[in-house]
């Protein structure tokens, strides 16, 4: 089951779940959004016994796609995840998964600009595996988590590296910009999977492939880090986790290579779509 949002950023939304031909089908007769106060198991068991044949298609000419899940209580993220990544970056692996956050801000669609501030230097990108948590989670077993899980999105976890590591403080200062955190288009639901831990992941700017990974270098896999987690904090129906990324990261390059205004990412995995986001200046934001 493949769902998915259309809408402007701030005005309302019309969610649709994917037909078997992929035309979105409109659902806001069985729920008002998909979102914190929405998602459940109940709701997901709902919609995949919908028939998708009585709901009316969508047309999307000229409509942004829009995050598939109305903006979460909690954006999570998890750093240094995948093996190879660790030995670009130089760094030893870590006993525990390394948690941060990013602002609420960074939430947009798959396709919304990257917002580049005059004051920026080292702006990066990261293709990544998100998780949808289905109904609150604290203090589970890892034999648990995917009972949790209400499915997967595509993630670029954008960063600007010299407020994240030169500024002082924690990493969320440099995670945590507007626009920071394109998600989407889909947010997939667990049984599409054959194996999440062996999915496909890829990023190119401005044509050139850049990142190539795959979910089986993980350090610490969906279920570790969705039982590890609900042991610090409770997770919520809604909230994004961001699993961390693969090789390839402008900062792990020689010469280390920056995003600039004019650049464009494209980054895609596999069964979670694609996403375009082109660099802007701030001053010219649409999105």
């Amino acid at each position: 089951m493949k769902l998915m949002r259309f809408g402007d950023r701030y005005g309302a939304k019309t969610p649709c779940i994917l037909d078997a031909d992929g035309t979105p089908r409109d659902v806001s007769s069985i729920v008002g959004d998909f979102g914190p106060r929405t998602m459940s198991p109940e709701l997901l068991a709902k919609l995949k016994a919908a028939d998708l044949s009585a709901l009316p298609t969508v047309d999307t000419a000229g409509k942004r796609i829009a995050p598939p899940v109305a903006q979460p209580f909690n954006i999570w993220c998890v750093g240094l995840n995948y093996s190879d990544h660790a030995e670009e970056a130089g760094m030893a692996i870590p006993d525990e998964p390394i948690l941060f956050n990013k602002s609420s801000a960074t939430y947009c669609g798959p396709n919304d600009n990257l917002l580049y501030s005059p004051k920026m230097t080292k702006l990066d990108w990261e293709v990544e595996l998100g998780i949808i948590i289905g109904k609150p989670t604290l203090g589970i077993a890892k034999e648990q988590a995917m009972d949790h899980v209400a499915g997967f999105v595509l993630v670029n976890d954008v960063s600007e590296r010299a407020w994240q590591l030169e500024r002082g403080g924690q990493w969320v200062k440099g995670k945590s910009f507007p626009n920071f955190c394109p998600t989407g288009p889909w947010l997939v639901s667990p049984d599409e999977f054959e194996d999440v831990q062996n999915l496909n992941l890829w990023l190119d700017v401005n044509g050139q492939r850049m990142q190539s990974g795959s979910t089986a270098k993980m350090i610490f896999d969906v279920e570790t880090i969705v039982s590890y987690m609900s042991e610090f904090c409770q997770l919520e129906p809604g909230d994004l986790i961001c699993t961390g990324t693969p090789p390839g990261v402008g900062a792990g390059m020689t010469p280390q290579t920056w995003l600039q205004v004019g650049d464009t990412c494209e980054l895609g995995a596999d069964g979670l779509g694609t996403q375009r986001q082109d660099v802007v200046a701030l001053a010219d934001r649409t999105q």
